[in-house]
């Protein structure tokens, strides 16, 4: 087996797939090296996906892989897809290492690599997400429309959570938790309808694996079928640190929500030559769609920076057969 590619993707989630699919399509030998744990497993079911609402993300991430190895992409998933670091060759691209020992060489890399959801801690709640424990309306808002739901204040999100789920619902219960409100939070919410329920949440009560309300620090329950969280949204950043690739904290409000590696929004280019990134690892805020299109386009600049390298190559050969500089 090669051990040579024009492009290694790291991370085979929708960016990457995508992306490799690209590349294929335009005739580069691509690998796809994929730890297998995708960001989305935990949920069902896909939504807001064109053409796929309601498709399961495994099937989503099988046809993907079909259509990369039809179009004659390599991919290798598991210990041999989990990459541990990347290293600049001396002559130029990269060497990839990976958890099983085995090493390949690629001229261009594409990290795809996505971000962790690190959630509040609460008993239970990490059992429940991506089911009934949410945090984007645009996922998830249809599934549980008019239904009672609350809203975890864990950080300045909360409150613009409330105003965006409650056009969905008009049961929204804001949760003070953790998070202190203030007047002019507590005004707006009143003006939307939505009820604030003081004190801390100690545990979710879950019926006939449903989830029917929280009960909070003083006993009281309250009733609702989907909590609304704001996770932190934790760049998985080992290779592009390997690579000394700066990651940088994601903030709203002052208040500091995340990490991610920095990149050009439109290709996808980091600092280091040769690396693009893709994805949530670069746009922790894409949702699957820009996710897939944010691959697309890095998969595009790679394959105009090689046709460019390309080109240079056959110029200067050409001088050389010659013997005599530019014409």
């Amino acid at each position: 087996m090669d051990n040579s590619y024009d492009v290694a993707v790291v991370g085979g989630g929708a960016a990457g797939l995508a992306g490799a699919l690209t590349l294929a399509r335009a005739r580069r030998s691509v690998l796809v090296l994929d730890s297998g744990s995708p960001r989305n497993a935990p949920a069902a079911h896909l939504h807001g996906y064109l053409g796929r609402d309601g498709a399961s993300p495994a099937e989503l991430l099988a046809a993907g892989r079909a259509e990369v190895a039809g179009h004659g992409g390599e991919l290798r998933s598991g210990p041999a897809g989990t990459v541990l670091a990347a290293d600049p060759l001396p002559d130029g691209g990269f060497l990839v290492r990976c958890a099983d020992g085995s090493a390949v060489r690629a001229g261009r890399l594409l990290i795809a690599t996505g971000l962790v959801d690190e959630l509040p801690q609460l008993p239970g709640i990490r059992e429940r997400w991506g089911r009934d424990v949410l945090h984007c309306p645009y996922c998830h808002g249809w599934e549980v429309r008019d239904e009672p739901l609350a809203v975890l204040a864990t950080g300045p999100l909360a409150v613009h959570q409330a105003q965006l789920w409650r056009n969905w619902s008009a049961e929204v219960t804001v949760l003070s938790h953790a998070w202190p409100l203030t007047g002019e939070d507590r005004e707006l919410l009143c003006a939307l309808g939505v009820t604030v329920a003081e004190g801390e949440v100690t545990g979710l009560d879950v019926t006939g694996d449903r989830l029917t309300g929280l009960t909070l620090a003083g006993g009281a329950v309250v009733a609702c079928t989907a909590l609304v969280v704001a996770p932190r949204f934790t760049a998985r950043a080992g290779v592009p640190r390997s690579l000394g690739l700066p990651v940088v904290t994601v903030e709203r409000d002052g208040v500091a929500v995340g990490t991610c590696v920095e990149a050009d929004p439109q290709t996808g280019a980091t600092a280091l030559r040769g690396v693009w990134a893709a994805g949530n690892v670069s746009g922790p805020m894409e949702q699957l769609a820009g996710a897939a299109a944010a691959g697309v386009r890095a998969a595009v600049a790679i394959n105009t920076d090689l046709c460019e390298a390309q080109a240079r190559r056959a110029l200067e050969a050409h001088r050389a057969r010659r013997g005599a500089g530019p014409v």
